[in-house]
């Protein structure tokens, strides 16, 4: 109940706020961010994600029809509709965990192509000199 109440007030304060500020600093955000999205390395990162994105969440749609077909075979199976049930239920639990493991080892690869192309491009940050004491 309390994240309803606080969803509620969150929108109350937003619209009041959003609309004090007024449509014309709306514009002015929404320029300012359509400059910074149609910069040249922005858009080169944006193509990035999109490209190892679309690759590597190919492999989650498989792993959902591999876990339907589980389920499908299992209500098909002979036996009580309890056997059925628990068959089912069985099977739904093995589907899902292979669709989250497929989704987890998507997010997993994205994360380290992240990493590894920002550690590439930034420098390594040097720490600062330890300080000596009564210094």
């Amino acid at each position: 109940m309390k994240g309803k109440i606080g969803l509620v007030v969150g929108l109350g304060v937003g619209y009041v706020l959003g609309t004090r500020a007024g449509r014309e600093r709306y514009e002015q955000i929404k320029t300012q961010w359509l400059k910074l999205y149609h910069l040249d390395p922005v858009q080169e990162q944006v193509d990035k994600v999109k490209g190892f994105v679309g690759d590597k969440a190919a492999a989650v749609p498989g792993a959902l029809w591999t876990g339907a077909v589980k389920v499908v075979k299992s209500v098909k199976s002979n036996g009580t509709p309890g056997q059925k049930l628990d068959a089912v239920i069985a099977s739904g639990k093995e589907a899902a965990e292979e669709v989250a493991d497929a989704a987890d080892d998507a997010v997993d690869e994205v994360k380290a192509k992240a990493n590894a192309s920002s550690s590439a491009a930034k420098p390594a940050a040097k720490k600062p000199a330890p300080k000596k004491p009564g210094a």
